[in-house]
């Protein structure tokens, strides 16, 4: 399949990328969002990242058109809340508008791929498509076959990686797949070292950054990802893998019932102006 037209659902910070990238690409995309003003606050921030790269802003801008809901396209790519509820129901909603042989994908981090497939009448055609932030710069695409994925299905899904400049890595339908069920305990344990007055965060990320030459710390990593959206996810690996290592760290329980979210929040490890 050569997916002309993608309906991109979520215009926050994962769904304009994906769009970005998408539309880059020279195909069409449609982006909704139920939230006033996602879409346009999206387009704004598309345009800011496609100058910083060096691309022509309206030629990519051309390609991308707001939509009021769900539209009918040859591929949908969900980028709403990590929420299994809010994307279960988007699913079913998008398995009655979408044309039958179009392919349903899922930007989720954690949520299973099968349970959003049992969702649909076509859970060959479902599938998770796990992109990294910042979307036009991170090269990685986590693709995951639910139980019922089809072999069709994961090969368009792989070769539309490939054709977004992207290097496609495939993987099985377990809690957290795989980038996340390594990263989330690192990031926990990080949080852990903090609670327990191992070190302060610059240090701790510092000693991250240089001893295992990462680009960024974990919290600093968390800060960016959202504090929620850390929680959210350590907590269906908890729930999924029935082990109490995977349970999100006290402290950042804490500070995200205190508004501390990161990045989006203005604070999270750190203050950000």
């Amino acid at each position: 399949m050569r997916f002309q037209h993608v309906l991109v659902v979520g215009a926050g910070q994962m769904g304009a990328g994906i769009a970005q990238v998408v539309a880059a690409s020279g195909r069409r995309v449609s982006l909704h969002d139920a939230a006033d003003g996602a879409v346009e606050r999206a387009v704004a921030a598309i345009a800011k990242s496609l100058t910083r790269l060096g691309a022509d802003p309206d030629e990519v801008l051309a390609r991308i058109e707001p939509a009021a809901d769900l539209v009918p396209a040859d591929l949908m790519i969900e980028a709403v809340v990590e929420d299994a509820h809010v994307k279960t129901d988007l699913f079913h909603r998008a398995d009655v508008l979408l044309p039958p042989e179009a392919i349903l994908a899922s930007n989720t981090s954690s949520i299973p791929i099968t349970s959003l497939g049992a969702a649909t009448s076509r859970p060959d055609r479902v599938i998770g498509m796990h992109f990294f932030n910042p979307v036009p710069v991170l090269q990685l695409v986590e693709v995951i076959r639910g139980v019922q994925t089809s072999d069709d299905t994961a090969s368009a899904i792989v070769d539309l990686a490939r054709g977004l400049g992207k290097t496609p890595a495939e993987a099985n339908d377990f809690p957290g797949f795989v980038s996340n069920r390594i990263l989330m305990p690192f990031i926990n344990e990080a949080a852990y070292a903090l609670m327990e007055g191992v070190a302060e965060p610059e240090a701790i990320d510092t000693i991250a950054k240089l001893g295992f030459a990462h680009p960024m710390g974990p919290l600093a990593l968390a800060d960016l990802i959202g504090l929620d959206t850390c929680v959210a996810i350590m907590e269906v690996l908890h729930e999924g893998l029935g082990d109490q290592k995977y349970a999100p760290c006290p402290l950042l329980r804490q500070y995200v019932q205190a508004g501390r979210l990161g990045r989006k929040s203005g604070r999270g490890f750190y203050s950000y102006d």
